[in-house]
């Protein structure tokens, strides 16, 4: 596409978000603003022939995909030394749609129809009214494909059944939880999906070991100890490190004490240590000899020694 003065290109990321707004008018006011330069919404309206209220919706929408094209990456290169503007969080409340809005947006669009039928499955219920407008803000206001949202639904039951058991399943509000954390993340596609998962059930698999290895059963972890074990992973400890911080722990304290256990492997990380060998070999603790007020080792008396034996 050419602007008046260079030309100007998209992005695959920018086409992704896009295609995911599922709106046209967002991607008619992208393709304009970057085109024409113009921030005028009036301008943009009579170009497109458009309500100012639709490009008023159309506006806020690509702000908050941070696709305006004026300020984005996509747009312009920065500056030599010019840090990119963060991309912004989604806001936790979506907006207030109208019933009559997400009804014929059911009946119109059969990738939501879809979705709500797969919503209704897995909640093992008949949607409300309510359920519908907050799996439409998922599927509307935080841009996720249908297919992503697909696989976001199944994950989450996934969850559900693990930790509850499968006499529970997952709320609309825990789905839409979910969803925000994944858009957090711009997790966009399948792929990225696929990644994300994999990457939590590894996560859930070594923390369940953990929690073994310190002898926790028949309850869930605590918050706070879920974040003492994830820092652990993060800061790259293996199990058995963790296991001998574990048994030294207990040695001192007598008991499972998680900040004395942390302050063991935060000086280990200090020092580059986290795997069972570097830490026996560079923290092994063996017990040092008895010596003597001066620092030498005393001598043995085999005099006395002798008597000893002999009166045995």
């Amino acid at each position: 596409m050419q602007g008046s003065n260079a030309e100007k290109t998209i992005s695959a990321r920018a086409l992704d978000k896009l295609v995911a707004a599922h709106d046209g008018d967002v991607a008619l006011l992208y393709l304009y603003r970057l085109q024409s330069g113009s921030r005028d919404p009036e301008q943009a309206a009579e170009a497109l022939c458009r309500t100012m209220r639709e490009i008023g919706e159309a506006e806020e929408k690509l702000r908050r995909l941070a696709l305006l094209p004026e300020d984005s990456p996509e747009a312009q290169a920065p500056a030599a030394g010019t840090a990119r503007r963060a991309l912004l969080p989604p806001a936790e409340e979506p907006p207030e749609y109208l019933a009559e809005d997400v009804t014929r947006r059911s009946r119109e669009d059969p990738a939501f129809s879809a979705i709500l039928a797969e919503a209704a499955r897995v909640m093992g219920r008949n949607l409300s009214s309510n359920d519908t407008k907050v799996l439409f803000g998922v599927y509307d206001y935080l841009g996720l494909p249908a297919e992503v949202v697909f696989m976001l639904l199944s994950y989450c039951a996934e969850q559900f059944n693990e930790r509850y058991g499968s006499s529970r399943r997952p709320s609309a509000r825990a789905i839409e939880k979910l969803a925000y954390e994944w858009a957090r993340q711009e997790i966009l596609t399948l792929e990225q999906a696929e990644s994300y998962i994999t990457a939590q059930k590894e996560r859930r698999g070594e923390t369940g070991r953990i929690k073994a290895l310190l002898n926790i059963y028949g309850r869930e972890l605590t918050a706070t100890e879920e974040k003492y074990i994830a820092s652990w992973l993060d800061m790259g400890f293996h199990e058995e490190a963790i296991a001998i911080a574990y048994d030294r722990t207990l040695t001192q304290t007598n008991a499972l004490k998680w900040p004395y256990l942390n302050k063991i492997l935060l000086s280990w990380h200090e020092k580059g240590l986290h795997t069972a060998r570097e830490i026996e070999e560079k923290d092994g603790r063996r017990p040092a000899p008895r010596r003597g007020a001066q620092g030498e080792q005393k001598p043995v008396d085999m005099d006395a020694l002798r008597k000893i034996i002999d009166k045995i």
